[in-house]
């Protein structure tokens, strides 16, 4: 053959020595990646590709030199088949074109190990890796050279058999890259049970069980997963106009309506957020804490739907915003998180709550630094049956063991114990997802999160709005035509359960069950559900002593536990000037909602109403108004008794600890008894005097109605006054 030849790469291998640029798509976020190892996700074939497998006595046949194909693809699929049989994965690397007429007239076929990965390349210089690919090359030398004949046939020129490294075993040579495809039938297969709401894992458990082994099915549940999210992205792409309509739509009826496009409208769209009137409004009193719900965006659902959600004053889910999630790289996910925060009038929360994600967690550190991010602790335990099935099937003891560890151990110490124990208990020392989890602890373990408001109700249950507020309208078979008659119900529905829950509290004054006038008080202020919840903690307090562990003057701390139950004591440090009191096992902090503990402290100390400190106005069932806490309008008895026990607490304790001094010694008590009978005198002759207060134009006046009563009352030495009020305490107890 004359033809004159011209020797150059096609972009679909390297010679010797060079690399090959990768197409594949990573299973979680589209990274690039070539490896041929089990886990490598392999490329999604055109759906009107010709595939070409070798018949008859080919299957078996070696390659030889002078061995006829007739095209260049049987020649392919030919050695792909003999590789397969063999044990090792196989590539297109070079190939000749005629200078004639520019048609291919050679091609090689090589090992997929063979060269070497080329470190110096421009693209791996100009860019940070953040995840090193395994290296795969070795420099095998393995390969099938065919070029074409004058008649069109192709012939085998060279053939090199022996490789320089393990080949694969039968029983998994179906996971080397080449070797897998995803037939026809069983895309169909796919796309029936996928549509039923099935995902990726149950789906490759049908097709296993139908082609009767996972060597069989030919290809892995990576292939699986990706093939269905190019799926969906496809379906999406083509009815994301639909969207689009309805937001420009809604924009129109509502200029509060707020919507964002990322790219451009007309040509590619990215991600998608919009947010209603009444989102914004609720951010306004709820943006506390904010949860990023990613769960509709698994394989399963058929819509990468992703809202934006919060607890409002009845610990119902509320709607923050929503997204589709069409991109799901970092930029990506920070451009959304940039627009949902122009939406909010650019207030972060102060904490987030999102799916264990590395990619949400660098866009949201990128965003939100100084917001508190949690991974989903519910999310985390669903991964962990997963991740540790063969765990649960073994040892029917581990997921209590489990929960124990995360949610039962009260201090940092007490879980890192518990959980290493736990490892130890079950041989998981080496488990790489455990680890990995337990690097991220600060981020989920409730030990280490109990400082930031979360509004959580309990300190170890799942949080009602958690993964919920679409449950039962959205499912994994809604697709987007069906989508926004669903979501306007699911709205409708949630509005009607608050509007419901407020009327309940305005309504229905719930039950008192002490004659406490804390209780009373709360039963004012708070939403109907708060008052439960914080009458479980006051009736709580029944079974609780408190008793002072320690006194440094202002700072007093109190051990709280039940009889007989001291090896579980809390740890209360109360300040009595300021009535402010903090608990160990840090309820306040984390739910808004004050704890027992404190409550137990408060009984001893005869603090009678709670301070406003321990009132959050979001829980409050003013919690939309515009007045502000200090003018509540507080039941006039209880602003009464609040105002007299910090005093009467205040007094009692400098007066405690100035009668401890006092009676040491007969000497200093015959001083401290003249001094109180002065004291007597001197608040007597206050008493005559008493500063009447008075309400007048929502501002407090100060009448005297002795116009000389500032003259007519001495102030008397501090000490004095402590001193007779000390009387006051002897009388009392």
């Amino acid at each position: 053959m004359d033809n004159e030849v011209l020797d150059f790469d096609i972009g679909v291998g390297v010679s010797s020595g060079g690399d090959v640029d990768d197409d594949a798509i990573d299973i979680e976020h589209h990274v690039i990646d070539d490896d041929d190892m089990l886990d490598s996700p392999m490329p999604v074939a055109n759906s009107d590709a010709v595939n070409y497998f070798p018949e008859g006595d080919l299957l078996d046949l070696e390659p030889y030199d002078g061995l006829e194909f007739e095209s260049e693809e049987a020649a392919k699929a030919f050695y792909n088949s003999y590789a397969r049989r063999i044990g090792f994965s196989t590539r297109v690397s070079s190939s000749r074109r005629s200078r004639r007429d520019g048609a291919i007239i050679q091609r090689q076929f090589v090992c997929a190990k063979e060269g070497f990965r080329n470190m110096n390349e421009k693209r791996t210089k100009d860019r940070e890796i953040k995840r090193p690919r395994t290296i795969t090359r070795v420099g095998c030398k393995a390969s099938l050279s065919v070029k074409m004949q004058d008649s069109g046939k192709w012939v085998v020129s060279g053939f090199l058999k022996d490789h320089n490294h393990e080949l694969v075993p039968p029983d998994q040579v179906h996971c080397l890259r080449s070797h897998r495809q995803i037939s026809g039938p069983a895309k169909t297969l796919i796309d029936t049970l996928q549509a039923a709401g099935m995902g990726p894992r149950r789906i490759m458990s049908a097709l296993i069980k139908e082609y009767g082994g996972i060597s069989k099915v030919g290809f892995t549940e990576v292939d699986c997963r990706n093939y269905m999210r190019n799926n969906r992205q496809k379906s999406i792409e083509g009815e994301i106009q639909l969207l689009l309509d309805y937001l420009r739509q809604m924009n129109a009826d509502n200029p509060n309506f707020y919507y964002a496009v990322q790219g451009s409208e007309d040509h590619s769209v990215g991600n998608v957020f919009w947010a209603d009137p009444k989102a914004r409004a609720d951010f306004t009193y709820f943006g506390d804490t904010v949860t990023f719900d990613t769960t509709y965006r698994s394989n399963r659902y058929r819509l990468p739907f992703a809202p934006f959600t919060g607890v409002n004053h009845h610990g119902q889910p509320i709607l923050f915003g929503c997204a589709f999630i069409i991109n799901e790289t970092e930029a990506s996910f920070a451009w959304l998180f940039n627009a949902w925060l122009a939406a909010m009038s650019a207030h972060p929360p102060v904490s987030i709550t999102t799916d264990h994600d590395e990619v949400i967690r660098a866009a949201i550190m990128q965003v939100f630094p100084g917001a508190r991010h949690r991974f989903c602790k519910w999310h985390i335990f669903k991964k962990c049956q997963d991740k540790l099935s063969h765990v649960f099937l073994q040892h029917p003891s581990f997921e209590s063991d489990f929960h124990k560890s995360v949610n039962l151990t009260e201090s940092v110490e007490d879980f890192e114990s518990c959980w290493f124990s736990l490892l130890d208990k079950y041989e998981l020392r080496d488990h790489e997802w455990l680890q990995a989890v337990y690097s991220d602890r600060r981020q989920w373990v409730p030990v280490y999160l109990r400082d930031t408001f979360f509004a959580e109700m309990s300190l170890t249950q799942r949080s009602d709005s958690m993964n919920s507020y679409f449950d039962g309208y959205i499912n994994a078979s809604t697709n987007l035509s069906q989508f926004f008659k669903l979501y306007e119900k699911a709205l409708e529905s949630r509005l009607e359960k608050e509007v419901k829950a407020d009327y309940d509290t305005m309504n229905s004054p719930p039950v008192l069950k002490t004659p406490s006038p804390m209780e009373k008080q709360a039963s004012e202020l708070y939403t109907r559900k708060l008052f439960v919840r914080f009458q479980e903690e006051l009736v709580g307090t029944l079974t609780f002593m408190a008793s002072k562990a320690d006194d440094d003057g202002d700072l007093v701390t109190y051990q709280v536990a039940k009889y007989g139950e001291a090896h579980k004591a809390h740890f209360v440090k109360f300040n009595v000037l300021v009535m402010r009191a903090n608990c160990s096992c840090q309820m306040f902090e984390f739910s808004g909602i004050i704890c027992r503990h404190i409550l137990a402290v408060f009984r001893v100390t005869n603090l009678l109403t709670l301070p406003p400190y321990y009132i959050l106005k979001r829980w409050t069932r003013n919690a939309k108004s515009s007045v502000i806490f200090d003018d509540y309008g507080l039941h006039a008895y209880a602003n009464y008794l609040e105002s007299h026990t910090v005093r009467y607490n205040t007094l009692r304790h400098k007066a405690f600890n100035f009668v401890q001094e006092a009676g040491k010694s007969l000497y200093t008590c015959d001083v401290a008894v003249v001094a109180l009978q002065e004291a007597a005198k001197t608040v007597s002759l206050a008493m005559k005097n008493e500063v009447r207060r008075t309400v007048a134009n929502g501002h407090v006046k100060e009448m005297c109605y002795n116009e000389d009563c500032q003259q007519q009352v001495p102030q008397p030495e501090p000490k004095v006054r402590i001193l007779f009020f000390a009387i006051l305490v002897a009388l009392i107890k």
